[in-house]
């Protein structure tokens, strides 16, 4: 008998922690134990009840009946979704040129010496041209022996001694040695190598006496006044920029040496494997800081729309997606679907039906239901943007830039 009096006893002293444990944490248990009329002896003892009705599970209050759900709240703002695509880039001179010699042959000289900055049409090496001096020297003979003969049968003409005939023979045999002169000084010319453009010469593998072939690279001639840097970007972002768009860049080598430059080209194709567009941007070099070859990451700032921002605590997930808890004018709990575009600092930037100066629920969101009737204990002021970091953007070579939210 003992036995049962203490099993019983232990059942009752159960039930009635499991009520007032109901009483103090689920205030939408009110009602009913109101009803029952345990609520007030309860609230007799002096333990610290939650104030107010909430819905249990769903939210609401039970049976459409109680007091209303009693949350913490927030203001939403808005934030340009401004946000940086960072790229890494390999740099390369604006004009390059290899140099080569146009003939096979045997280096007589070189002019210039490694590293040296040469101007356009500055000699840098030439091969033997005996052959070809003393073609010239024919040619330029011909030549006097040709205007001589033109001017005996000139003289002849004005006499009327010459015939038309001998006339047009000593006209044609001049204009054929001009011709023989002219391709033996083109030929001469050929041995010799002169610079195409302005610019810096890269170092020297060659020496006179070597023998070379047209195929042989003489020397790598660079303008790098100003750089050109292809880099790749997620094809999500054509639209976004132009030419002419503003970057920075920097070498990784050095990344304070940032210096600012221009999108110059984008290419017209995506590129089907990485889905990425092949974007070329023009850096000022003119303190010759940068070589061409070296990696630089570039930096560009895109402009976005305006969009809500959020904080994170308030947003909710179900088998339809994410969403909030937002409150009308009447303070009532009304759904609204989201979509995470990107986070700022402790803040979440979402693409939603939500306005500036919008209330959302924070905290007690368990509690909610559609149209549930809502009492905010606290609303939060909405967050300046200016005070929050923007998002990176890395647009790497795999063009994974799928912002983590």
């Amino acid at each position: 008998m003992s036995y049962w009096i203490k099993l019983i006893s232990l059942s009752l002293a159960l039930a009635v922690v499991a009520l007032v444990g109901w009483a103090v944490f689920l205030p939408s248990s009110h009602p009913i134990l109101e009803r029952a009329g345990l609520l007030t002896p309860i609230r007799a003892i002096g333990l610290p009840i939650a104030e107010g009705n909430g819905a249990a599970g769903g939210g609401g209050p039970p049976f459409g009946r109680g007091g209303d759900v009693q949350v913490i709240a927030a203001e939403v703002s808005t934030a340009s979704s401004d946000s940086r695509v960072v790229a890494i880039g390999t740099a390369r001179a604006a004009r390059s040129v290899t140099l080569t010699s146009e003939v096979a042959g045997v280096l007589q000289s070189v002019a210039v010496r490694s590293g040296a900055w040469v101007e356009a049409g500055a000699l840098v090496a030439e091969l033997t041209d005996e052959a070809q001096q003393l073609a010239v020297a024919r040619a330029q003979l011909a030549l006097r022996d040709a205007q001589v003969r033109a001017d005996r049968v000139a003289q002849l003409r004005a006499s009327g001694s010459a015939t038309q005939v001998q006339i047009d023979e000593a006209e044609l045999a001049l204009n054929r040695v001009e011709l023989d002169l002219r391709d033996a000084e083109f030929e001469l010319r050929r041995r010799q190598i002169v610079a195409p453009i302005s610019g810096w010469l890269g170092v020297l593998d060659i020496e006179a006496g070597n023998q070379i072939t047209t195929s042989t690279e003489l020397a790598r001639l660079d303008d790098r006044s100003l750089l050109l840097v292809d880099f790749q970007v997620p094809e999500r972002l054509i639209g976004l920029i132009n030419v002419d768009d503003d970057l920075q860049a920097s070498p990784l080598a050095r990344s304070e040496d940032a210096r600012s430059g221009r999108i110059g080209a984008i290419d017209a194709r995506v590129d089907q494997s990485s889905r990425t567009v092949r974007v070329q941007g023009e850096i000022d070099n003119e303190d010759d800081r940068l070589r061409p070859g070296m990696a630089l990451r570039v930096t560009l700032e895109l402009p976005g729309e305006e969009l809500p921002l959020v904080d994170p605590l308030a947003i909710q997930w179900d088998r339809n997606g994410s969403f909030v808890w937002a409150l009308d004018e009447a303070s009532r709990a009304q759904r609204k679907p989201i979509e995470i575009m990107q986070r700022r600092d402790d803040f979440v930037l979402v693409r939603a039906d939500l306005d500036a100066g919008s209330v959302i629920v924070v905290e007690g969101v368990q509690n909610l239901r559609p149209g549930a009737q809502v009492a905010p204990r606290d609303i939060r002021p909405a967050p300046d943007p200016d005070t929050l970091e923007d998002l990176t953007l890395k647009a790497t070579d795999s063009a994974d830039t799928t912002p983590d939210i």
